[in-house]
């Protein structure tokens, strides 16, 4: 059964997967004319995704990356299914805890943090945070003394991801017992463990393994400086929901009590896309066209200054769909232009779709990962504002 009350935000419960077409098309009918994108967010999604990850990874705790994508209604959800969270600044901070979220369920994982947003940490409880500088440890000593640290290293090798993260973050091997000695033996901080993050997209589940032995050897560095035992390995992120991050869950759980037996051991982890990417949906409609030879143009009312931003270095993640208001025609070569003025933007290229109409609807699936929230205003098309209907499917 479908509601037809589309505020801003609808709760639609028990919808049929093969329901989403029409339900689609009722929204776009009900309270969107072409130039209005918007999203729809599967909430049972998200629940088989946190099925799939207690599943694959029995002992590890998520903290999911704001930063992906920062839905209110996802960010509840997922912290109502157990998830905490992992942010990246004041403002995500404050976002999380505007929901009602405790402070004691987010990690400040950034190394490198201004002050004003230390002192806002300090202000409203979240004192657990990331660090792989001296600097950092004069900053954290200063404004936030009763923090707890985790010591980020860099991975031994992120170029089995698609976005390595090691050029900018993580101290070196020769900087670890400096650092770790510094933090805790002159700055009387408490560095209760080790972080790492392999990179985004990560392609190559060996890595993690690697990156787990290099936590060890840092957890022995603290052992011989002295430094109370250290109890938290942060394995970071990299997933995405595909049959490699069930490689990867394999790895890990089998890297982990060949390093650290301890029982006591807690593991976390910083899941970004692996929640979001899958479970929304962006809907657009086609406000232009011309026909070039055997080829077609169309223009869609966002492009990559909007939800497409991120995408264009990961386009073969998403998966697209037209729908057409009359029956479907011929096979056209096609390109899909953004609505800007740039002529940069293009969303998807030498491709090929039944011919559409002005109007008719581009339907894009797997858009939750790093889409809206890259959004801007760029040429007066506020992207910002797309909004986001909350629906929950059933598994058939």
């Amino acid at each position: 059964m479908m509601s037809t009350d589309f505020g801003k935000i609808t709760r639609v419960h028990n919808i049929p997967k093969d329901e989403m077409a029409n339900l689609i098309r009722s929204i776009a009918a009900e309270k969107h004319e072409a130039g209005q994108p918007f999203y729809i967010l599967d909430l049972s999604t998200v629940e088989r995704l946190m099925d799939k990850w207690s599943h694959s990874f029995p002992n590890v705790k998520p903290f999911y990356a704001v930063k992906c994508n920062n839905e209110p209604a996802l960010l509840t959800k997922l912290a109502n299914l157990g998830a905490n969270f992992d942010c990246a600044s004041l403002l995500e901070i404050d976002t999380v805890l505007n929901l009602g979220i405790s402070p004691n369920q987010i990690i400040f994982a950034n190394p490198c943090k201004a002050i004003s947003h230390i002192k806002h940490a300090a202000a409203v409880g979240v004192n657990f945070t990331t660090f792989d500088s001296k600097l950092e440890v004069d900053k954290i000593k200063k404004w936030h003394p009763q923090c707890r640290l985790l010591l980020r290293i860099k991975a031994p090798s992120d170029s089995g991801s698609l976005r390595p993260l090691g050029k900018k973050f993580g101290a070196l091997p020769e900087e670890i017992e400096p650092l770790l000695h510094y933090a805790c033996n002159v700055a009387g901080l408490k560095v209760v463990g080790v972080s790492f993050h392999v990179g985004s997209i990560a392609q190559d589940p060996t890595i993690y393994r690697e990156a787990i032995a290099n936590a060890r050897a840092v957890f022995d560095v603290a052992d011989y400086l002295g430094i109370p035992k250290m109890q938290i390995l942060n394995i970071g992120g990299g997933f995405r929901s595909t049959p490699l991050f069930e490689e990867i869950a394999s790895v890990v759980n089998e890297a982990v009590p060949d390093f650290f037996p301890d029982p006591n051991l807690k593991i976390i982890a910083e899941p970004g896309r692996f929640f979001p990417e899958t479970a929304f949906t962006l809907v657009t409609h086609v406000i232009g066209k011309r026909a070039r030879g055997e080829k077609i143009e169309y223009w869609i009312d966002e492009g990559i200054y909007g939800s497409f931003r991120p995408t264009l270095y990961n386009s073969c993640f998403v998966g697209i769909k037209p729908i057409s208001m009359k029956e479907c025609c011929d096979i056209r070569e096609s390109t899909i232009y953004g609505p800007s003025c740039d002529s940069l933007d293009a969303v998807a290229v030498d491709i090929k779709l039944p011919e559409l109409e002005l109007d008719d609807l581009i339907v894009f699936y797997d858009m939750g990962a790093y889409s809206k929230c890259a959004g801007t205003k760029f040429n007066g098309f506020d992207m910002l504002s797309t909004p986001t209907y909350i629906v929950s499917t059933n598994s058939t």
